[in-house]
């Protein structure tokens, strides 16, 4: 099975952008994964292309029209197709390493990249559409978030990075971020490789690395972290 993204935008000229270099770009060369970036113009309904109108009850900025965008979407993913239909959008859930390995040993995506104001808020349910959010940024439209959402799928397809492993020692995925790394010189500017990791005592090694990555993790990302347990007296006042 191969994993297959659609993305509908209004600039499939930023694709596969740097998806086509690296990791990513070989593993495209090779058939490991499919790209197709759909115009969402070609399925306007009138002769200038429009894809927006202006917002109901007021205010700033264009909405893009749901009209238009089930045509787009229906052309890409018929009622039978097995991928999941994404949006890209601030308010979307936050996009996890979970839901990253759930895609990537899926059959791929198809993927709304929204522009303007946003896009009208019934397609989402006409259509079926999950929203996922990248972090708490807010872009000019959803291409970014698209390329970081299919980057983070594809270097973990079978075949495209070098070692298994590389996907599995790293930030997330075992709850923590990932611990200090270090390589030659043995010294740099008077800071040295920890006595450790060249020890050659590969127990003690996987311990200092787990150590370091929950010191790593409580300083950076405590909300990683489970809830200690709370006081029994407190429990027992509730």
């Amino acid at each position: 099975m191969t994993f297959h993204a659609t993305v509908l935008t209004l600039y499939p000229e930023m694709f596969p952008g740097p998806l086509g270099h690296a990791l990513a770009g070989k593993a495209l060369a090779r058939g490991l994964w499919a790209l197709q970036a759909e115009q969402i113009r070609d399925h306007a309904l009138d002769k200038h292309r429009s894809v927006d109108d202006t917002p109901a009850g007021g205010g700033p900025g264009m909405v893009m029209r749901a009209d238009v965008l089930a045509r787009a979407i229906d052309a890409v993913s018929p009622e039978d197709d097995p991928r999941p239909r994404l949006l890209m959008t601030p308010r979307g859930r936050p996009l996890t390493q979970e839901r990253v390995r759930a895609l990537a040993a899926g059959p791929g995506a198809v993927i709304l990249c929204g522009r303007f104001e946003g896009v009208d808020e019934r397609i989402i349910a006409a259509r079926g559409l999950e929203e996922v959010c990248v972090g708490d940024v807010v872009l000019s439209g959803g291409e970014a978030a698209a390329l970081l959402l299919l980057d983070a799928c594809v270097r973990l397809i079978p075949g495209v990075m070098g070692k298994s492993e590389s996907g599995t020692e790293e930030s997330f995925s075992a709850g923590l971020l990932e611990y200090p790394q270090y390589t030659r010189p043995q010294q740099f500017e008077g800071r040295t490789i920890p006595e450790v990791l060249t020890s050659g005592d590969h127990a003690r090694i996987a311990r200092w690395r787990h150590e370091q990555a929950e010191a790593v993790t409580r300083a950076r990302r405590p909300d990683l972290l489970p809830a200690p347990p709370r006081d029994r007296n407190m429990k027992e006042r509730e």
